[in-house]
Parts: C-alpha cells; structure tokens; sequence
C-alpha cells in the first residue's frame, strides 16, 4: 500500500506558523560529532531520504539522483561548487523549503537566526563558530538578484549603512574596492571600516559612481525584528496619514507582537489605514496573525480626573492593504490567502512565490545548513499553494533593473489605501 503524504490543514482564520509547527520535532534532531562526521554528500542525501515530505520524491527517483551527483560534487574543486552542484540535485524535487546554504550567503545566517535560538543541539554544536550566540556578518543592509550576469539591489533596509549612503533599490552593483560583488566576501572583516562600493544607476554607463559605505554586523537572530522597527512611518497624502510597517520575517511571535504595539499604542496607533508589507524575507506566522483585523471584542475608554477619554482598541479596525511579491513565501503567502478569501483588505503587487510546505534546519558535517520541506501544507483542508501562489487582487509589476528607487507597487498600495478611506464604509 502506497504511503500517503503528510498533510496539514489550516481552518478558518487560523493561519499556520510554518516554521513554529516544527518546534515540537526540533528536540530531536541529531547532529554527528566532531569526530563521526560522515562525507557531506553522503548526509545531505540521507537526511532528504529520510526526511522529505513525499516518499515518492516528488516523482524523482531519488537513488538515481544521488548516484549522478556524487561523483559530481566528489570531484568538485571548490565549497561553492559543492554547494552549487547540492542545490542542483535538491531542484530536481521541485519543492520549497528545500534547500543547501552554507556561511558564504547571508540566508545561511538569517535562516539560521529562526531555528538557533529554539534548538539547544544547534546552539551546542555551532558554539565554535559563533562562541558569543551571535549568528554575525557584515553587510550594508540590502538585498541583491542576479540577472542576465549583472547584480542589483532589490531591497535596502530602511535606516542601513546602504540606506544612509544613498543606494538605491534598482542600482546595479559593479564592485566593492575593486573586486567584483559577494554578499558575504567583499565585506568580510571590514565591519564599520570604510569600503568603496561602485554602482551604476542607469543603463547609461555615465551613470557609475563610487561611494564610500561601511558596513556594520548584522545578527541573523535579531535583524529582522530590528529593520522592521526601522521601517514603521506615517505617510501623509491626499489629506490621510497612512501607516507603513515592512515585515521581512514573519518567524517568529516577536513580529506580530511588535505590530500589534505599533498599531494599538505606538507610532501606527493615530494612522487612519496601514500598509503591511510583506514583500521578500522569511515567512513564518503566529496562528492567530490575522484576529488583529477580524475579530471581534470590545473597547476600552478610560476618563481620568481631566474627564479626558482615552479608548484602547484590541483589534485594527481601519482599513489595511498587503503588498506581495514574488519573495512573499510560506506562511506570508497563507496570510495573503486570508486576506482575500475573508474580505479582510486589497492586496496589492504581483503573485507570491508558491512556496508553501513546511521546513526543517538540519546542521551537516561541515556547519553548512540543509532546509527539508517535511510536510506539505493546505489551506482550508482542500487548497493548495505551493508552487501556485496568491495572485494580488491589483497586479501591479514592479521591473527592479534601474529603477533608481521608484516603487511602483508601495505607491500603488497607498493610492488604494486613500480610496478606500475616501468610499464610504457601507460601500467597501
């Protein structure tokens, strides 16, 4: 008999923490000794047989796979081209949360910063590479694609060393102190010591500049919550003050709690609607993510001696529009579901990443970092989003190539936000 696939259903508005449903396993991980570490290949492939979600692969004949790759990433000369060759052979399971990172890539750090602090065995064995509990590297704070040869910036955190200097979402990175661009390389060692970046602006080579940037450590256990904080503001437009808040991890409940502080009492609490942006980063949610804008309970006014009124609300009850893209993955993407299938507010941007299954960090031999998807995940019991998405309800393309920091879709996110305010509440 056939063995069936692992499911897991989400009902109603309860919206699944695609990285929390995994903490109860996390305990029993087991991570070989210094002195039993097997080949890296060898554990790579055993931990996928042993662990992914689909018995039949996928389709994938899984054994031959391996076979290929082995000699492969046997006779590669480099760590990167192992890494490279690895990852070749997990995108024949055509699945999300699937996944080889090693300490050269910054998503090795910030995939790392959602399981480390919740995994003793992980904490233990990494205690020589980072004997502070600091998952550190130095960066300027943006977020980069490759394209046709060519990087670009496709996100800056707000308030980052990239932020201060200037950069711009869409600029081309050409070099750092003369060297072609690595993530990871070209400012290793150099934090808060001065390098040279060189970009280019434009397609006009006219266009290339150099500027002087330094770098500053981020810890991947705490940088996601830190640049959402820095990216909360109050636009005022067309006589409204919208709030604005970037989510780029949602793993963890520290998230929702620092957004439900900033919409109930802090900087967002006067703001007459909200733009949550959850484009690009890390996925992940509380299960009750969405009962800040559905659910029903009452206010609370207090009068004090002045008979000056105060009322504290436990839910946002004005308008919200989602920005999306195509980095908006896991459990981002179930939330984007939510919004629409219960009426909660438009999502703006372009279709999610359809990477909807449900991950688990593994440590190999060498301290690189392989992400298994070990179960697959619906929505609603009957629907499902990997390798699907959510198409926005106002599809709005956003071409990030020289874009010299325009962005099509925020823009369009807070027009739709003013609309909205402007039509009246029976009609929404």
């Amino acid at each position: 008999m056939m063995l069936r696939r692992n499911k897991i259903w989400v009902r109603g508005l309860l919206i699944i923490a695609l990285i929390g449903l995994l903490i109860g396993m996390l305990h029993r991980l087991t991570i070989p000794a210094a002195s039993q570490q097997p080949d890296l290949f060898d554990t790579v492939w055993e931990t996928v047989n042993d662990n992914f979600y689909d018995p039949e692969f996928n389709g994938v004949d899984w054994a031959a796979i391996g076979e290929e790759y082995r000699p492969q990433v046997a006779a590669a000369s480099s760590q990167q081209e192992k890494a490279t060759l690895i990852n070749e052979m997990l995108g024949a399971l055509d699945t999300s949360h699937t996944h080889f990172y090693t300490p050269d890539e910054p998503a090795y750090y910030q995939l790392l910063g959602i399981f480390y602090p919740r995994v003793s065995d992980f904490q233990t064995r990494l205690e020589a590479r980072f004997p502070e509990g600091k998952l550190e590297y130095a960066d300027i704070g943006i977020v980069t694609r490759e394209k046709a040869g060519k990087t670009f910036i496709t996100g800056i955190f707000k308030g980052s060393p990239a932020d201060q200097a200037g950069l711009k979402v869409g600029d081309q990175i050409l070099g750092v102190d003369g060297e072609p661009f690595h993530p990871i390389q070209s400012f290793l060692g150099k934090a808060e010591q001065p390098v040279s970046l060189q970009v280019q602006s434009s397609l006009n080579a006219s266009s290339q500049k150099e500027i002087t940037i330094t770098p500053k450590l981020y810890d991947g256990i705490t940088m996601f919550l830190d640049v959402m904080d820095d990216s909360v503001e109050v636009i005022e437009k067309a006589g409204k003050k919208i709030g604005y808040v970037h989510i780029w991890s949602y793993a963890g409940d520290q998230y929702q709690e620092k957004l439900e502080q900033e919409l109930l009492y802090g900087r967002l609490s006067k703001a007459d609607a909200l733009v949550l942006d959850l484009r690009d980063g890390w996925g992940g949610a509380p299960l009750t993510a969405l009962n800040l804008y559905t659910a029903r309970g009452p206010s609370l006014t207090s009068i004090g001696r002045d008979r000056a009124r105060v009322t504290h609300h436990s839910q946002w009850k004005k308008p919200v529009v989602m920005l999306v893209n195509g980095g908006s993955r896991s459990a981002k993407e179930v939330l984007a579901y939510g919004f629409q299938q219960y009426d909660i507010g438009p999502v703006v941007g372009t279709t999610t990443a359809g990477a909807v299954t449900a991950g688990r960090a593994f440590i190999m031999p060498d301290d690189s970092l392989l992400y298994v998807a070990v179960a697959d995940v619906y929505v609603d019991e009957t629907v499902r989003l990997e390798g699907v998405g959510v198409t926005p309800d106002d599809v709005v393309p956003f071409p990030i190539e020289y874009a010299q920091g325009s962005d099509p879709q925020k823009e369009r996110a807070i027009a739709t936000a003013i609309t909205v305010l402007n039509t009246p509440v029976s009609q929404r």
